[in-house]
């Protein structure tokens, strides 16, 4: 196994020489939160072939990120328990690590490396991931280094973002093919040849004990002992890559034969369901993309290179063709922006023409204005937005096409577009399991104009930003079911 990857993928945070003479080469997961098609394992695990050295994996979970609580972290602690499950018995060492209280786990990470011949890590654009790993690669003793697993083109090829998924779309079609012909290994563990790992020292488990088998689960109990929000509660879905792979092989088969044509349809349920299990790392997106062409039986020559940049360029079935715009297009889209755009989470970050029309109207009487908590609790007039935001406070998701008209509706009944932009982002993030994910603010930025153009003609409050009704989504799709079963938020 050799410790190359392509070099567009990797980035050195801290610049030393390996060490030779470490007791181990340290993978630091933190966001590709699996083992499989993972080109942060797939770098570690090559490094200590190469020196001969045991492999740990070390996989945290804090308590004080934005949004805590025993939504998230149980879908996260359902994944660390598959990773705990593959490796037992490998020789591969595995350390999950599961705060008690804010600011426990301080010193850790730097106990590990101290030991280590070199510190892999996930480069991952949002949230505050690239800040805790720039803190920590001025603290460590050796190499750091980050790799980009996030996508199918690496978010350094382009250098820049784009304005619109048009661009983007342009820029895939010409660049993808090459990109393609590299793929992280299925299973990099498979052959590795190293020494096994002989346990975390003593002395660092007595201060940073391993996660028990019941936080592994994401017991009530655990989750109780813990200083998160426990009034949002877990999904019924779970975390993980086993479960994740299962959703896959259940949209493939039962889904993706109708998604051109239901996905926009609340009443229907025929989206992939994979956001989180991406936003987590538990599926990457090439074992997604390796899937799907599989099933197309298709090869990038049939990737147009017209450079127009059509919806219909990318050479699969219309079915195909749709998932493969949103999985790709927009899915990746969002991560360039939020590698190459510091303000991504703020109303700053949306476009000139739009924050202008925004303000002009920004004083536009409204019909009706709801506190944050009234939105929160699903009380308002419009009962399709209520059943929006019950789903989304019961599962963990909204519908695919609703999630527009979720955050069209906050600005409309919003004093001001930057409050309606704080509203939105604090709602999602605190209750979609996908929270905090670069699509996550690339969506909320579309409701305000990101992305998208002038439209006419112009409309109180939104100006010439896009407008949306519930009363247009019910001529357009079938909702009552959808409705009645989010009536109630429990």
């Amino acid at each position: 196994m050799s410790s190359l990857i392509p070099e567009a993928r990797r980035r050195v945070l801290r610049d030393e020489d390996i060490r030779p003479d470490g007791e181990f080469v340290l993978y630091w997961m933190v966001a590709s939160r699996r083992l499989r098609s993972n080109y942060a394992v797939e770098r570690a695990a090559g490094v200590a072939t190469d020196v001969g050295k045991p492999l740990l994996i070390f996989e945290p979970l804090r308590v004080d990120y934005d949004w805590a609580s025993d939504r998230i972290h149980a879908f996260i602690l359902q994944g660390m328990a598959d990773n705990a499950q593959a490796l037992a018995g490998s020789g591969v060492g595995y350390f999950p690590y599961v705060e008690p209280k804010s600011g426990a786990g301080s010193g850790l990470l730097e106990a590990l490396a101290g030991r280590a011949c070199v510190v892999v890590t996930d480069d991952y654009p949002a949230s505050f991931l690239p800040r805790m790993q720039q803190a920590a690669a001025g603290r460590i003793p050796v190499r750091m280094e980050s790799v980009d697993s996030n996508g199918l083109l690496p978010l350094s090829a382009a250098g820049r973002s784009f304005a619109t998924a048009l661009a983007f779309r342009r820029h895939l079609h010409r660049v993808l093919p090459d990109d393609l012909g590299e793929a992280p290994a299925a299973n990099p563990l498979r052959r590795l040849d190293v020494p096994d790992f002989q346990g975390v020292p003593d002395q660092i488990l007595a201060r940073w004990p391993t996660a028990s088998e019941e936080m592994l689960t994401g017991a009530p109990s655990a989750l109780a002992a813990l200083p998160i929000d426990h009034d949002v509660p877990p999904v019924e879905r779970l975390g993980g890559s086993r479960a994740a792979h299962e959703r896959l092989q259940r949209f493939l088969d039962e889904r993706l034969p109708r998604y051109a044509e239901e996905r926009n349809e609340p009443d229907m349920e025929v989206t992939s369901g994979l956001s989180a299990y991406l936003h987590f790392g538990h599926i990457g997106a090439h074992e997604v993309w390796s899937s799907l062409v599989k099933r197309e039986r298709w090869t990038p020559a049939g990737l147009a290179r017209d450079r127009r940049g059509r919806r219909d360029g990318w050479g699969m079935s219309k079915n195909g063709t749709s998932f493969a715009d949103e999985f790709v297009t927009w899915r990746e889209l969002g991560f360039h922006t939020c590698a190459y755009e510091d303000d991504y989470a703020r109303f700053s970050s949306v476009p000139d023409w739009a924050r202008a029309t925004l303000a002009e109207h920004e004083a536009d009487p409204r019909k009706w204005l709801y506190t944050r908590e009234q939105l929160e609790t699903a009380q308002t007039h419009d009962e399709l937005w209520n059943a929006a935001q019950n789903q989304l406070r019961r599962e963990g998701v909204i519908h695919n096409y609703l999630r527009m008209l979720w955050g069209k509706k906050i600005l409309e009944w919003s004093n001001t577009p930057q409050g309606a932009f704080r509203r939105a982002v604090h709602l999602n993030n605190k209750y979609a399991i996908d929270g905090r994910d670069p699509n996550s603010y690339s969506g909320i930025s579309w409701v305000f104009g990101k992305y998208d153009r002038p439209w006419g003609p112009e409309r109180p409050i939104f100006g010439k930003v896009r407008y949306m009704t519930s009363a247009s989504t019910r001529r357009k799709f079938s909702v009552q079911e959808y409705v009645d079963r989010f009536a109630s938020g429990s």
